[in-house]
């Protein structure tokens, strides 16, 4: 009888457990944030190229495990608890690279590209979380349009790679965001 109750109870826990949904709406606007971070460290010389390209890639990693875990429904504890642990580690990142000896050169023509690409970045965050505020993108139109911007994170991590963004790195990356620019734009209208 005691295990009967035992189990019982742990079913009952566990269905509460899974039942607990988290907003998505915190980890977009704290992507947005990131991106914003990377953008002033470019635009103050604290950042270089090089480093904007990296962290570029740590942007990704936490877009794919967003991807990842909204497709499956809505955050659970666990889940938010990971990505909020990778967007820790990206914190520290840009505050270790904002704060070393490197200086990066924000007027040269190549921080400028990665600054115009990354101030789009930004803009597309902010598109999205709008639009999960509002309640115009569910949790797999999201999941979706993280993988995108996953994959144009880890274009601008290529493109930065050796230090210096070109005019035709640049051209794919922004005809990549024309994409993506056009997919929220898409599935904000979709439903309705």
């Amino acid at each position: 009888m005691a295990l009967i109750g035992f189990a019982a109870t742990t079913l009952g826990l566990s269905a509460i457990a899974g039942a607990q949904e988290v907003p998505v709406n915190q980890d977009l606007q704290r992507n947005v944030n990131q991106e914003q971070r990377i953008d002033n460290g470019m635009r103050d010389g604290q950042l270089t190229t090089r480093e904007a390209s990296q962290l570029e890639q740590g942007q990704a990693h936490v877009d794919r495990m967003e991807q990842r875990d909204l497709s499956r429904g809505p955050l659970t504890g666990q889940e938010q608890t990971q990505i909020q642990h990778a967007e820790n580690v990206q914190s520290r990142d840009i505050y270790r690279d904002a704060h070393n000896s490197n200086e990066g050169n924000p007027n040269s023509a190549s921080s400028r590209r990665m600054q115009a690409d990354v101030q789009r970045d930004i803009n597309q965050q902010r598109r999205i979380d709008n639009g999960v505020r509002k309640g115009s993108l569910n949790n797999a139109q999201t999941a979706r349009l993280e993988g995108r911007e996953a994959r144009v994170d880890h274009m601008e991590r290529r493109a930065g790679a050796n230090g210096y963004v070109n005019r035709n790195e640049q051209r794919h990356v922004q005809q990549a965001e024309n994409r993506n620019s056009r997919a929220i734009h898409r599935n904000k209208w979709q439903g309705r």
